[in-house]
């Protein structure tokens, strides 16, 4: 595996070497040879490679990666430049328009909210193509959540940006005393009318960032 940088190598080398992480390593030799495998397995780790670990300020947690073709290049909710918008991704934007009055992007390409500092995070680093949740029971689970429990140990006034049942069940894992949580129901349109329209997440997050003496994060991806 080729190194991460950013300081995240030395916070993760526990994890990389457990004996866990060596069986979720050899599933996706299998999946990867066997089967159309999301994110390519170069980008499986794109959300660490953007966001250097001394100047993250947020961690924006997914589900697990977007599982048609072009879309996934590891950063959650994240799609490749030119790929039509996915739905949840349309209902962000329009919550962004809503909270801070920026108008929706044409791209999807999320990159330039993690060079500033947002961690893009699925709680599953990758998907077998066309079938949702089908690396969710791989292990992925562990990793991710000691990802959460070691950025809430070692880093403060981080805030986790929780939006879905499965981001929110990580809630436990963050020490609500050092850090800020923001949670809501899923941006999909099964569930956005049930809290995630109204949250003002992105206001809020440059709020308490700003009290925190720290530049706010500029959500327009227009520029």
């Amino acid at each position: 595996m080729q190194p991460l940088g950013g300081g995240w190598d030395g916070l993760l080398a526990p994890l990389f070497s457990d004996e866990r992480y060596l069986k979720i390593r050899e599933f996706l030799k299998h999946e990867y040879s066997h089967y159309t495998v999301y994110p390519d397995m170069y980008d499986l780790y794109n959300c660490f490679r953007y966001t250097p670990l001394d100047q993250l300020k947020v961690v924006l947690l997914g589900q697990d990666p977007y599982h048609e073709p072009n879309q996934a290049h590891g950063l959650c909710f994240s799609v490749q430049k030119g790929v039509k918008l996915p739905p949840s991704l349309v209902n962000i934007y329009r919550e962004l328009q809503n909270d801070l009055g920026i108008p929706p992007s044409d791209s999807g390409d999320l990159s330039a909210w993690a060079r500033q500092g947002v961690l893009l995070l699925n709680t599953s680093l990758t998907v077998r193509a066309h079938v949702a949740n089908s690396h969710s029971k791989c292990g992925w689970s562990w990793f991710t959540d000691n990802v959460i429990r070691l950025i809430s140990d070692n880093k403060e006034n981080v805030v986790f940006i929780l939006w879905g049942g499965n981001a929110r069940s990580k809630k436990p894992l963050i020490d609500k005393n050092k850090h800020l949580i923001i949670e809501s129901a899923h941006p999909s349109p099964l569930s956005a009318y049930n809290g995630f329209f109204g949250s003002k997440p992105f206001s809020k997050t440059n709020e308490y960032l700003q009290n925190q003496g720290m530049p706010p994060i500029n959500w327009d991806l227009n520029g």
